[in-house]
C-alpha cells in the first residue's frame, strides 16, 4: 500500500538538510575488506568497560513486577562484553561507538516485532528510530514539520513543557475542545472548517491520547477513528505521544480485590486502538517510549512514522542527538531479548495489575475524604486522576473572589499547601489561547504513581480537608 506523499509538511529547516558526508562512510566501518581510516573512531580497545551486568526479575513474574526474585529461576542476568555470542546483545564495542544513528539493529528488530504485534499498521512503509525519549522526540518533531509563525492543534489542556518546547520555536497553537473522554471530534472538524484563510492551516495535531496529561482522559476507538478520517479531510499529521498507552486499566469496582489475570491475548484484545494503527495514509507520526514501562532515566524512546518522513529525523539526529545512549541501548535490548516478545507483554500485564490497583485505591480514597463539592471520575489509563469542583459553590465565590474561579483555585492550592498535600492546578495545563467556556468548573491533577498506598491515602485526606476547610470559611 503506497502512503501519502506528506513532504509539503516538511519545515524549511528539514528540507534543507543534507545526509552527513561523513555518515555515508559509517556504512563501511566494520567490513572485513575494508580497511576503515576515515573516520574519528577509538579503538574499543579504549573503552574502560569490558563488561556490564545487570540483574533483573525474570517472566512471567508471578510474584508481581515489584517483587524482589526469591530464588535463581526468578532472576534474569543481562551481561554483555565488548563481543557477545547473542543474536539480540549489543556488543559494547560497537554501541559504545559512533554510528547507527536510526538505532542499534538488535533493538530495532524487537522495537519493529512489538510494533506489529500491538499495532498491525494497515500500510507496508513504516519503520522505527531510537530517540532519547518522548520530549526529544516532540521537540524534533515541531523542527521536522513547523516554521516559526506555523500553527499547530492541541488539546485545550495539556503537558506543558510540550507548550514550551513548541513556544521557544515561535510556533503557534489552536487549541481544541475536549471532554472527560478526550478530543470532541465534532469541534477538531469544525476548528479546520472555519479556519481564517489568512491564517497558515495547522500541520499538526498534538494529542496524549491515551492517559492524557493532566485529564486522564482516553480517546476511543470511535473516536480516535473520526479524528483520523478528519486529518485525512483536512491534511494534517497526527503526533500521537503516548508513553502512557501500556498503563491501560480494568474497569473500576469499588472495594475490589486484585484484578483478575489475564492472558496475551485477552491483554492485546482490551487495548485501545492508536492512531498508528489505523494509518492507511501514513499521516502519523507516533512518539513512543520506555520511560512509563521500565525507568524514565533509561531515556531511549522511538519514532514510528512511514519512511521518508523518518529519513527527515534521522538528517537531524545525525548532528544534534547522533543516538541514543549504547550503554542504555545494550542493557534494554540484552532484557528485551532475554525476556523476549511474550516476556515483554508479561511484564506490561504486570504494569496493567499494579496501576489497577492504584487507580482502584486512589477512586476509594476519594471517596472517602473528598467533601461532596469535589467531583470525579475513575481514569481508564495513565498515572493521573483529576477532582473537579464547582467554583461557584464557594460561599465567598462573589464577595471575596468577584466570581473568578482562577482565585478560588489558588486558594485551594494554598490551603491544601498547609494542610500537607500538593496536587497541581488545572489552570497551569492551559494552552496558549485557551478560550474559556464560561465555566466555573475547576480541577487538580494529582497521580497514583509516585507514592506508597498508605501516602496516597494521607494525601488525598489532607486535600479533601483543605477543600472543607476553605469552602466552610
Amino acid at each position: 500500500m503506497t502512503v501519502k506523499d506528506l513532504s509539503h509538511h516538511l519545515s524549511n529547516e528539514a528540507k534543507r538538510r543534507n545526509a552527513s558526508a561523513l555518515k555515508t562512510a559509517f556504512k563501511y566501518f566494520g567490513k572485513d575488506n575494508i580497511v576503515f581510516l576515515g573516520g574519528g573512531l577509538p579503538l574499543s580497545d579504549y573503552f574502560p568497560w569490558d563488561k556490564i551486568t545487570a540483574t533483573s526479575p525474570a517472566p512471567p513474574f508471578a510474584n508481581g513486577i515489584g517483587a524482589k526474585p526469591t530464588n535463581e529461576a526468578d532472576t534474569v542476568i543481562t551481561e554483555v562484553g565488548k563481543t557477545t555470542d547473542l543474536e539480540f546483545d549489543i556488543p559494547l564495542a560497537r554501541s559504545l561507538q559512533y554510528g547507527h544513528t536510526e538505532g542499534q539493529p538488535e533493538l530495532l528488530d524487537f522495537i519493529r516485532e512489538h510494533t506489529e504485534i500491538i499495532h498491525k499498521i494497515p500500510n507496508s512503509e513504516w519503520d522505527v528510530i531510537v530517540t532519547v525519549g518522548n520530549t526529544q522526540s516532540w521537540e524534533a518533531s515541531l523542527r521536522t514539520f513547523c516554521n516559526p509563525g506555523d500553527f499547530i492543534v492541541v488539546e485545550e489542556y495539556t503537558f506543558p513543557s510540550a507548550i514550551e518546547t513548541a513556544r521557544a520555536l515561535s510556533v503557534n497553537f489552536a487549541p481544541v475542545e475536549m471532554d472527560d473522554k478526550g478530543i470532541i471530534p465534532e469541534k477538531l472538524d469544525q476548528l479546520f472548517t472555519e479556519w481564517d484563510p489568512a491564517k497558515p492551516k495547522p500541520k499538526l495535531l498534538y494529542t496524549i491520547g491515551t492517559g492524557q496529561n493532566p485529564t486522564g482522559s482516553s480517546l476511543s476507538n470511535e473516536r480516535r477513528k473520526a479524528i483520523y478520517d478528519i486529518a485525512c479531510k483536512h491534511d494534517f499529521i497526527i503526533i500521537e505521544d503516548e508513553p502512557y498507552y501500556f498503563l491501560q486499566m480494568d474497569d473500576y469496582k469499588k472495594n475490589s480485590d486484585e484484578p483478575a489475570a489475564v492472558t496475551h491475548e485477552e491483554f492485546l484484545a482490551a487495548l485501545v486502538k492508536s492512531f498508528s494503527s489505523m494509518d492507511v495514509e501514513g499521516r502519523v507520526v507516533r512518539l513512543d517510549s520506555f520511560s512509563k514501562v521500565l525507568a524514565p532515566g533509561a531515556r531511549l524512546g522511538w519514532i514510528v512514522a512511514q519512511k521518508p518522513l523518518l529519513e527527515r529525523f534521522v538528517r537531524l539526529h545525525e548532528v544534534s542527538i547522533q543516538t541514543a545512549s549504547g550503554f542504555t541501548q545494550t542493557l534494554v535490548s540484552g532484557l528485551l531479548g532475554r525476556w523476549g516478545q511474550k516476556g515483554y507483554i508479561d511484564w506490561l500485564i504486570g504494569l496493567r495489575k499494579e496501576y489497577t490497583i492504584k487507580r482502584n485505591f486512589t477512586i476509594d480514597s476519594l471517596s472517602k475524604h473528598m467533601p461532596s463539592v469535589v467531583k470525579y471520575e475513575p481514569p481508564f489509563a495513565g498515572m493521573f486522576f483529576t477532582v473537579k469542583i464547582d467554583a461557584a459553590k464557594h460561599p465567598k465565590f462573589a464577595s471575596e473572589f468577584g466570581k473568578d474561579p482562577l482565585k478560588v483555585e489558588a486558594a485551594i492550592y494554598e490551603k491544601s499547601l498547609e494542610q500537607g498535600c500538593l496536587m497541581i492546578p488545572g489552570s497551569w495545563f492551559k494552552s496558549p489561547n485557551f478560550k474559556d467556556h464560561n465555566s466555573s468548573e475547576i480541577f487538580f491533577r494529582g497521580t497514583y504513581a509516585a507514592v506508597a498506598l498508605d501516602k496516597l491515602d494521607i494525601g488525598l485526606e489532607r486535600f479533601g480537608k483543605a477543600v472543607e476547610l476553605e469552602f466552610s470559611s
